[in-house]
């Protein structure tokens, strides 16, 4: 049996909160919804949906705020966070009608995704992966 420290533990989770400008609650529901499923079929622990959180700027409510927010918990994987980011740029992608907003964190490093193209995601996601990839592990 080991015991976990608090920052371990951290750096093991990624908290993704989705939002929408002028989106209705059950279609974020609906959305989020969508990326869980898709997370779960990875090398993840878990895929949570938070209760509450703070509401990042530009969010219209709080109702909307919890039911955008997931909480991954990646695993011993050394890939998990890559696979992970992964799934969430090709989800991103496949809305070409509305973009979400994205405000991924892992301890306290903190990525927004808004109205960007798909390079620049592409690009803001290698940069946060080697952030968190375990030195000489491949991203």
């Amino acid at each position: 049996m080991s015991t976990n420290e608090g920052a371990d533990t951290v750096e093991n989770e990624l908290r993704i909160l989705l939002t929408e400008e002028d989106a209705e609650a059950e279609r974020i529901a609906e959305l989020t919804g969508y990326l869980r499923q898709e997370l779960l079929d990875l090398d993840v622990d878990d895929v949570t949906a938070l209760p509450g959180g703070e509401v990042p700027p530009g969010a219209r409510a709080v109702d909307v705020t919890q039911i955008g927010a997931l909480l991954v918990t990646l695993g011993s994987s050394a890939t998990a966070l890559n696979q992970v980011m992964t799934v969430i740029r090709s989800w991103l992608g496949r809305r070409h009608d509305t973009r979400p907003s994205l405000h991924l964190r892992m301890g306290d490093d903190v990525l927004e995704v808004s109205e960007a193209t798909d390079d620049q995601v592409a690009e803001a996601f290698e940069i946060f992966i080697r952030r968190h990839s375990p030195a000489g592990a491949e991203p």
